[in-house]
């Protein structure tokens, strides 16, 4: 299962690359330092289920972890959000909703390839199918212990990323 630190770098990182190479000039303004925090916070959302069990101290099956903050169906309302905001010309705000739903998507797709979540996978389909699908190559390739190094390989390979293509090293 991939640490908390691992959503949260790779939603940032993965933002970030995407204002770099992707996105046109006139859009990169919309990616701000602000935006890129909302995506690391994004990418932990969907495991909001945690403190919201200890605090509601709740029984309701839907609440538990890995139920509906882990389905596309919670990533795709704030998808639909910034779709409205984007209609009604507020790009910013879009954006922010369009990266709120890219980290909730990001970290599906992590707990579905590495494991997490609930364990029996992710409800890809839900509310239409409760049918799960996981892949968990960590449980399967026997190597449950690299989650903690794939949070510093991630880190490494950003900052020489930063280095290289912003020099980083000339603002110290």
């Amino acid at each position: 299962m991939p640490n908390s630190v691992t959503h949260v770098l790779l939603a940032i990182i993965l933002v970030d690359l995407i204002r770099d190479y992707y996105l046109k000039k006139k859009h990169k303004n919309y990616i701000t330092l602000y935006t890129l925090f909302i995506a690391g916070v994004a990418g932990l959302l969907p495991d909001i289920d945690v403190p919201l069990n200890w605090i509601l101290s709740s029984n309701i099956e839907i609440l538990k972890h890995g139920w509906i903050t882990h389905t596309l169906f919670f990533s795709l309302i704030f998808l639909f959000i910034g779709l409205y905001f984007l209609n009604k010309e507020k790009h910013k705000i879009a954006f922010y909703f369009f990266v709120i739903s890219f980290g909730i998507f990001l970290h599906l797709l992590l707990d579905f390839l590495l494991g997490g979540g609930r364990y029996e996978g992710i409800m890809w389909f839900w509310p239409l199918s409760s049918e799960t699908f996981k892949i968990h190559l960590l449980s399967k390739l026997n190597i449950n212990n690299i989650p903690a190094a794939l949070d510093a390989i991630i880190l490494l390979a950003w900052l020489y990323h930063e280095e290289v293509k912003h020099k980083i090293k000339d603002y110290i």
